[in-house]
């Protein structure tokens, strides 16, 4: 007997895109309903059952993906539910937490990963709003390696930081350790005198390795940045009452960190 194919229910209002990743889909195992408009997506979820669906968010005016989402949510709950969009803000992650969305998918689809999505949630991974939301300390402490390596490929490509020849290790064996201090902070620590000697020592070995305060400075933008991209990318699993107090700790330990490797940058001494 032929296996059922899983069915999934597409919404999306441009033609090409539907062609594209529906035929996509469909080569990969998949049955595929794909439908241009709200209305269309709402009056098959009434009459026929889909496993997956994936909606753009915004088709016709912003956010209706979420309106297909919910009416989904209601009378198909066991189905997994994605949102195809931009990079997500955080009002809309916010609003994907409200209606339980277990993931994004972010546009320009990297159509192996969102198979790979597809079939570790059919396959019996939990959705993500069965999950318990973590502390955003806990998802970035779960990410040092990872926001290590993406720092260090910024900094690789900013043509005058990767003029400075150093090894991999002596750019970043810094970036793990402020992470780690700025996440016992977020838990209710103190900056240790520990810590704040590390920092100065930082500044000091920066000065004799050829930086100057501006790539200082930028070297600590780009951190920020790629936390930043962290916490965009996990919006969906953030304990949200703790986010704003959570970001606010992490930022303003690197800030303090920061200007003790400054002060000893310019004085050339710890």
């Amino acid at each position: 007997m032929e296996k059922r194919k899983p069915r999934i229910l597409f919404l999306d209002d441009e033609q090409n895109i539907r062609l594209m990743l529906g035929m996509y889909l469909e080569e990969h195992g998949f049955s595929v309903t794909t439908v241009g408009t709200v209305p269309e997506a709402l009056k098959l979820i009434t009459q026929e059952n889909f496993d997956v669906l994936i909606a753009d968010l915004n088709v016709g005016h912003a956010g209706d993906g979420f309106t297909v989402v919910s009416a989904m949510r209601r009378t198909q709950p066991e189905a997994v539910t994605f949102i195809l969009t931009g990079y997500p803000a955080f009002e809309t992650a916010l609003e994907a937490i409200r209606l339980q969305v277990d993931d994004y998918i972010t546009k320009p689809t990297d159509t192996d990963v969102l198979i790979q999505k597809i079939q570790a949630k059919l396959a019996g991974a939990k959705p993500l709003h069965h999950l318990q939301p973590k502390r955003l300390s806990e998802i970035i402490g779960e990410n040092i390696e990872k926001i290590t390596a993406e720092w260090l490929d910024l900094v690789k490509n900013d043509s005058e930081l990767s003029a400075i020849k150093l090894s991999d290790a002596e750019r970043t064996d810094h970036v793990p350790r402020i992470l780690q201090v700025a996440l016992r902070v977020s838990r209710g620590e103190e900056i240790s005198d520990a810590d704040r000697t590390a920092s100065r020592d930082h500044g000091v070995v920066r000065r004799k390795q050829g930086y100057t305060v501006p790539l200082l400075l930028r070297e600590a933008r780009l951190l920020h940045d790629v936390i930043a991209s962290c916490v965009q990318n996990n919006l969906l699993a953030v304990q949200i009452s703790y986010l704003i107090s959570d970001l606010i700790s992490i930022h303003r330990t690197l800030q303090i960190l920061l200007e003790e490797s400054a002060t000893a940058f310019s004085k050339g001494k710890r």
